[in-house]
Formats: structure tokens, C-alpha cells, sequence
């Protein structure tokens, strides 16, 4: 490993220490900073930004024996089960078992401050920002991804990480640390979704849980497209999302959302459908869409599991997307709309990584618009 600078033996991290509520959630100040292995470049931490995806997982949420919805409660105590949480669970995207202690953390920005084999040490100092993929390019395009930063490998709420040379992005950008940690997870998840769904000009989109990270990201990268956005999430946040732009918004406290939003889009109706909620909503989704219509959806926390009329399906011709695994393409875009300043970031606050288990807290409490990012 090549150093242009000293680096501790030890750091601050908070560590997931197995599966379960925020209690297992552990700050600690001695953890051993990791040495970038080769082809992997060390990275010094400047913001982390959080996103549903550490919630599923410390809590179990993304195992098969858990059907519930992502409540404030399971979000708070856990998941299914608690009998079965444990290190033999398969806790992941990947339906892998977690090695505890495990560093979350997935939407890294900071600076290179080493390298190891392989990589050019020209590198070091770089202000990067990290896709928190890690592929094997030779598998099939869908199938490629094969750890995920704060998942299978540690991600960036610690000090220092180390990622593959090719994860880490240099980029140049007026945004501070904080600001350019709400783009990775949330918003190449977005583009991957309206990518596969071919989200063109002029035609409508619903966006679920609209106010969320990856929904007001989906709101902003719709926007770019020229679409006519209809945006549902809680009743409380629509100034913020007319504001962002959305065309229409619909409560979701609405006894009659699909009603609600057929009003709106007449006997044309719905051209995709971009849900990263899941639940009953689900089976109105394809009702909503017309002939040829998208579906395209990278989440279920309302409910995974839901019933479907397989005549709309059919007799409508439509197309329906599941998106975990972003293409590198896709994430180079988000970096070119940051670069451009195309994109705005919404932080609605930055948290000490002392208090991560508050952060988290308050993600699921999901009174928020935009990202809460942990700044070490």
C-alpha cells in the first residue's frame, strides 16, 4: 500500500454487531483502519449518506422469512422472528450470510489517501465520490453485482474504507461532502429504473414514496426527461415537492389514491410507474398504466408480498422491471447531471457518526424529504 501521508492504526466506526433493532448498532473509537488491498484505493470518509438500505438489513428485512411491511416499529426492533436472527440468517441483496461485526454504509464521498497494488498512486488525493456496487463484469449485465458496500464488505460509517479503484469516481463539484453523499445508492437506483422503463418527453409518471431519497431523486432525473410528474407520498410534504417540481401530488393518506390520480391523467392514463414502495398500492399500479405501459420498482417497504391480476398483465401488454443492480453506465450519468449541476441535493440533516443510532432513528420515523447523511 503506497502512503503519501500517515494514516492511523485505529478509527472511529459504529459497527453492526448482528441482526436486530438499534441497540445492535455499537460507536466505537479503537476499530483497526483497513489497508487497501490490491487494486483497491483507501478512502478518508468526508460523508456517508443513509439510505433504506441500511435499515433492511440490520434488521433482517431483506431475509425470505420476513413478509411484513418496513414499519417505524420493525425499523426500530427488528424484523420477523428474532430466534432466527442470527449470523446464519442470509441478511442481504444477495440472499448471503453477514459476517458481524459489519461497517454500514453505502453513499461514500471523501478523498484517497492510499493505494494498494496495482493502482497508480497518482490517485492519492483525489476527492472521489463511490459507487457502492462491486461487479464482476463477466457475468451477465443483470447478474453482476456481487457485494455492496456496508452489506457484504464495510462500507462508510467509519473513518476510512476501502474500495475497488474503479468504484471510486474523482469528481469536481462545489457541493460539499454532504451534499454529494445524497446522489450515490438513492440516485443511480433512480436512473436505473426510469433507464429500463424508457421514461421519455411528454409522458406521465407516478412516483411513490416521492419524498423519500430515491423518490425525489426519481422526481428530479423525471424532470430532466421532460415528463409530467405525479408524485405520492404524506400529506405534510407536498409544498416540498411541488417546490422540486412535481406537476401533481397525491396524499397517500387518500382512501382513494388510483381515484385521485385518474382525475388527473384522464382516459390517456399513466405511461410508467416508478414505485419504490411496494405494498396494496402494487395492484392499482398495473391498473393505472396504459397499453404498453412500465412498471419499474427497487423496493417493497409497504409489503413484498402482493396479489396481481395477471389479465392486466396480459391483455394490456405491459412491462414490468425489478432494479437492485444499477449499471457502472448509469452511475457515470448521475456523476455527469452532479458535474453539470443538474441535480439539487436535499439534505434535511447531518448527523455526528456518534449519533448514527439517532439518524437511524429518525430515517424510519420518515418524516423527512431528501437523505439524512452522517458526516464522521
Amino acid at each position: 500500500m503506497d502512503n503519501k501521508q500517515a494514516i492511523p492504526e485505529k478509527m472511529r466506526a459504529v459497527l453492526l454487531t448482528g441482526f436486530g433493532g438499534i441497540d445492535k448498532l455499537q460507536y466505537r473509537e479503537d476499530v483497526p483502519v483497513p489497508r487497501a488491498g490490491s487494486g483497491e484505493v483507501l478512502v478518508r470518509v468526508g460523508a456517508c449518506g443513509m439510505n433504506n438500505t441500511d435499515i433492511n438489513l440490520r434488521t433482517r428485512w431483506y431475509d425470505r422469512d420476513v413478509n411484513e411491511s418496513l414499519s417505524e416499529d420493525v425499523g426500530l426492533k427488528g424484523a420477523g422472528d428474532p430466534k432466527k436472527a442470527d449470523a446464519d440468517t442470509s441478511g442481504t441483496w444477495k440472499e448471503e450470510k453477514i459476517v458481524f461485526p459489519r461497517i454500514q454504509g453505502a453513499a461514500v464521498v471523501g478523498t484517497i489517501v492510499a493505494v494498494g497494488e496495482a493502482v497508480d498512486a497518482s490517485r492519492i488525493g483525489e476527492r472521489v465520490i463511490v459507487d457502492p456496487q462491486v461487479r464482476d463484469l463477466s457475468l451477465p449485465e443483470r447478474a453482476q453485482l456481487v457485494a455492496y458496500l456496508g452489506g457484504e464488505r464495510d462500507g462508510g460509517y467509519a473513518e476510512y474504507t476501502a474500495v475497488p479503484t474503479e468504484n471510486a469516481y474523482a469528481i469536481e463539484s462545489n457541493l460539499t461532502d454532504a451534499e454529494l453523499a445524497t446522489f450515490p445508492t438513492s440516485y443511480d437506483t433512480a436512473e436505473e429504473m426510469l433507464v429500463r422503463a424508457r421514461l421519455g418527453k411528454g409522458e406521465t409518471v407516478v412516483i411513490t414514496g416521492a419524498a423519500g431519497g430515491v423518490g425525489t431523486a426519481l422526481v428530479q432525473l423525471s424532470l430532466i426527461r421532460g415528463a409530467t410528474v405525479i408524485a405520492i407520498a404524506g400529506a405534510a410534504k407536498e409544498e416540498r415537492l411541488k417546490a422540486l417540481g412535481a406537476h401533481h401530488f397525491v396524499a397517500r393518506e387518500n382512501p382513494d389514491v388510483r381515484g385521485a390520480i385518474e382525475a388527473i391523467v384522464g382516459e390517456r392514463a399513466v405511461d410508467v410507474v416508478a414505485d419504490v414502495v411496494g405494498g396494496p398500492f402494487f395492484t392499482d399500479s398495473l391498473k393505472l398504466l396504459r397499453r404498453g405501459g412500465r412498471y419499474s420498482t427497487a423496493g417493497a417497504i409497504a409489503g413484498p408480498i402482493q396479489p396481481i391480476d395477471l389479465r392486466d398483465l396480459i391483455y394490456k401488454d405491459l412491462e414490468l422491471f425489478g432494479i437492485t443492480c444499477p449499471t457502472p453506465e448509469t452511475f457515470k450519468s448521475i456523476i455527469g447531471h452532479v458535474a453539470e449541476g443538474r441535480l439539487k441535493p436535499l439534505i434535511e440533516k447531518t448527523y455526528k457518526l456518534r449519533d448514527l443510532a439517532d439518524a437511524q432513528t429518525e430515517l424510519v420515523k420518515r418524516n423527512h424529504v431528501g437523505k439524512l447523511v452522517v458526516v464522521p
